[in-house]
């Protein structure tokens, strides 16, 4: 997907702060935070939305996930976030789950 920004930053054609990295899956500071941590967790293959994902890949997402929370220090509290379609609030058609932490996370979160 030539055209997709989170394709583009995994195969670094744009520049991230990146967090972490291995053969499948990038994570990396979100330019524009609602939170004091603010991280988006990407597969570097194009899926357009969760409804893309595989078992395996969805299984080592949150892994990676849980690697990142911890490197962090933030098992105390955290928000876990994937929006899904227009209505869901995805802006970006590149499946990537938002890691948020360091502030109170209201409820609901709409």
């Amino acid at each position: 997907m030539s055209e997709c920004l989170f394709c583009k930053i995994a195969e670094k054609k744009i520049e991230a702060k990146f967090v972490y990295e291995d053969k499948e899956i990038v994570a990396f500071r979100d330019v524009n935070p609602v939170a004091p941590t603010h991280i988006l967790v990407i597969p570097k293959v194009h899926i357009e939305n969760i409804l893309g994902i595989d078992g395996n890949l969805g299984e080592k997402m949150l892994q990676v996930i849980k690697k990142i929370v911890v490197s962090e220090k933030i098992e105390k509290g955290f928000r876990l976030v994937t929006n899904t379609g227009e209505h869901g609030g995805q802006t970006v058609y590149h499946l990537h789950w938002h890691i948020l932490s360091g502030r109170h996370m209201g409820w609901p979160p709409g």
